[in-house]
């Protein structure tokens, strides 16, 4: 059974829109991209002492299970030297599953949609560049909802060096 999945991508280190290119060819891997938005700079959530982040969420229609989908996504990270050392902290990659079509999950391992979408625009603005139309169970339309939450301190990622 295809799934359609929806995942975020983000880093702030080692040449981040590099990162993100790497991980989007790991992640064809994993099933058939359908389509990639485009890239943002964002300030970072968190922690200020670390450098601006290169956002994008990608849409993924694969036959793995989103319990499946997740432990692949992290196994990508560590690929990309992701240390988990400090809570919002700088990150070589970071791939959030933000929503699949069709499932929930309240597992404190797996939960989705991801908790975070509708309070964060560097996941919102991306998102309803690629699915304008996405109806999220619990946040609504995304599109509606990214033009809600607005664009303060998100940019193109090529606007600002």
């Amino acid at each position: 059974m295809t799934r359609r999945a929806y995942i975020g991508l983000g880093g702030n280190l080692e040449d981040p829109a590099a990162r993100l290119r790497w991980a989007l060819e790991r992640l064809a891997g994993l099933g058939r991209i359908v389509m990639v938005s485009p890239f943002y700079r964002s300030v970072p959530m968190g922690p200020g002492d670390q450098p601006d982040f290169c956002n994008a969420v990608c849409c993924l229609d694969t036959e793995l299970a989103p319990a499946e989908l997740m432990p692949a996504l992290l196994g990508i990270e560590r690929d990309a030297g992701r240390v988990r050392d400090r809570k919002w902290g700088p990150r070589t990659l970071d791939l959030d599953l933000l929503h699949v079509e069709g499932e929930r999950s309240d597992d404190e391992r797996l939960r989705l949609p991801h908790p975070g979408i509708a309070e964060r625009n560097f996941v919102l603005v991306p998102l309803a560049d690629i699915a304008p139309d996405l109806v999220v169970p619990g946040i609504g339309a995304v599109a509606e909802r990214a033009r809600a939450i607005g664009r303060d301190g998100l940019w193109a990622w090529s606007a600002r060096g």
